[in-house]
């Protein structure tokens, strides 16, 4: 009987030791489509306000968020994406989520960059991850075709909110909170 409980035991190990390292695999994939999204999203923000690429590179950091949301006088999105402390050179992996309700109907794919203007509140962002948000958006956007117009004003300083809207429809005025918090899978 014995051999047989070392066989067992080998093989559940054997197992574990296959399963951690898939799922390091995948977090790693993940980790790297995030580092896509992000360096794509900053691309599109420098060739849209040139003057962007300064303010991100003089900031103690920045973030990028990738997103679906979907409204009809309540709404709600989420996101995944990343924070990086630019002293540091640092990640963290975020995910979000948003709730919303107002005058406001639409469907869309949008980014979103943050640019933050100290260590701290980089610190507190990441740690705590919370940011009340209303905003106002009119927004028609069909593949590279259309107009975006959208304005959003965080309520919670230094963080400056550069939001585009890949594809969608989109009008109204709501009012929103917004969490953001580590992504513990992929970090």
């Amino acid at each position: 009987m014995f051999p047989r409980s070392r066989t067992a035991l080998a093989l559940l190990l054997l197992a574990t030791a296959s399963f951690t390292a898939q799922a390091a695999d995948e977090a790693a994939r993940q980790r790297a489509e995030i580092r896509r999204m992000c360096d794509e999203a900053l691309s599109t923000l420098y060739a849209a306000r040139p003057a962007a690429r300064t303010i991100v590179a003089r900031s103690a950091g920045y973030g990028c968020f990738s997103g679906f949301g979907v409204s009809l006088l309540l709404g709600g999105a989420g996101a995944r994406g990343l924070v990086r402390d630019n002293a540091s050179g640092q990640e963290v992996y975020m995910n979000m989520g948003q709730a919303s309700a107002g005058l406001d109907i639409g469907i869309k794919d949008y980014r979103e960059v943050l640019v933050f203007r100290d260590r701290e509140t980089i610190q507190r962002f990441v740690d705590s991850g919370w940011q009340i948000a209303g905003s106002a958006n009119a927004t028609l956007r069909v593949s590279d075709r259309g107009i975006a117009s959208e304005i959003t004003e965080a309520l919670r300083d230094p963080i400056a909110i550069y939001p585009m809207t890949r594809a969608g429809l989109a009008a109204g005025v709501a009012a929103g909170g917004r969490r953001y918090w580590r992504d513990d899978d992929i970090n």
